[in-house]
């Protein structure tokens, strides 16, 4: 028997009306899902943006806010040491190294620099922390200078500088330094003498890193500093590095303190009442003479008056050749 039922089959226009449709949805999907993409791209921007803007902003806004940091108790940028109390340990007074010139002179004593001065004689020594002949006059000086300045004989000003800050391989160890001894010198002025020793006697060498922040700070810790953390924050924030740089700007330029005319001119400069030493950084016995002949010298220059005529009796006058 026929039958006249035919299978059921979809339709073509059917099938392709649902292609379609179906075509159109994963579309439909996909353009909600780039959209969604952009916008959540779009406000990741933004947040991005407004982020590096307000850092930005806020760097600048610090930078400029932020006072410039100047160290205290420092007139003239030095620190003038009064007295001198010797931290245990520091080897702070070590005994000088005889010259030739004392060698074959022992029984001379060393000049006083009271002998004739009425006032303390003011010396200045300008210091690079890396300077060999800053450590040089230092290591050969420490015990009579600190003995003068015990006897009330002088008053020694310490001018940290820094002509040096590209020896040591990039680290600006000099001008670190310098703002370290400044950072001492505000913060616990009573332990600068020894500081400034101890940066001195065991100093790195030059065309090295030197120390590091932390070991400066380590150091300053060692010779006993009150307000330890102030002072380890003060020389790791390297608070006064522009000083530093403004302080040696300024002594090249001169007139040095107490002198008319004098100028920075090398790393290591001792000025003694306005007169600059010449002599060999590590004679003591030639340093101490110079100190009394310059302090013998503004002694007599203060005190002597210049004397005047004596005025010749007009009857012990010689008489006029006769004619």
């Amino acid at each position: 028997m026929s039958s006249d039922e035919t299978p059921n089959v979809p339709a073509a226009r059917n099938t392709r009306d649902a292609v379609r449709q179906k075509a159109q949805q994963v579309q439909a999907q996909q353009s909600r899902a780039r959209l969604v993409r952009r916008i959540i791209i779009g406000l990741v921007a933004i947040v991005a943006v407004g982020s590096i803007g307000a850092a930005v902003a806020y760097a600048v806004g610090s930078s400029m806010s932020k006072p410039e940091l100047s160290p205290s108790g420092m007139d003239d940028d030095g620190v003038t040491v009064n007295e001198v109390t010797l931290a245990a340990g520091t080897g702070a007074t070590p005994t000088p190294t005889p010259s030739a010139s004392e060698a074959g002179a022992s029984s001379t004593p060393t000049p006083d620099p009271t002998a004739t001065a009425s006032e303390p004689t003011e010396i200045h020594v300008y210091v690079d922390y890396l300077s060999t002949g800053a450590a040089e006059f230092e290591r050969a000086n420490a015990r009579q200078l600190a003995t003068w300045i015990e006897q009330g004989a002088v008053t020694v000003t310490y001018h940290p500088v820094a002509l040096l800050t590209a020896s040591s391989n990039g680290t600006k160890y000099s001008l670190r330094a310098a703002s370290a001894a400044a950072c001492v010198a505000t913060y616990s002025q009573d332990q600068f003498y020894d500081y400034n020793h101890e940066l001195l006697a065991d100093q790195p060498e030059i065309d090295t890193n030197g120390r590091t922040d932390v070991q400066l700070a380590d150091l300053a810790v060692a010779v006993g500093v009150s307000d330890a953390k102030k002072v380890r924050e003060c020389i790791e924030g390297q608070d006064f590095v522009k000083w530093a740089k403004d302080a040696t700007a300024r002594a090249l330029e001169g007139p040095l303190p107490g002198s008319n005319d004098l100028k920075l001119n090398n790393e290591a400069l001792v000025v003694v009442e306005g007169k600059a030493y010449v002599g060999a950084m590590g004679d003591p016995a030639e340093f101490s003479q110079f100190v009394l002949t310059t302090a013998s010298d503004e002694y007599f220059g203060a005190t002597q008056p210049t004397p005047t005529p004596t005025p010749v009796p007009t009857d012990q006058a010689t008489p006029a050749p006769k004619s």
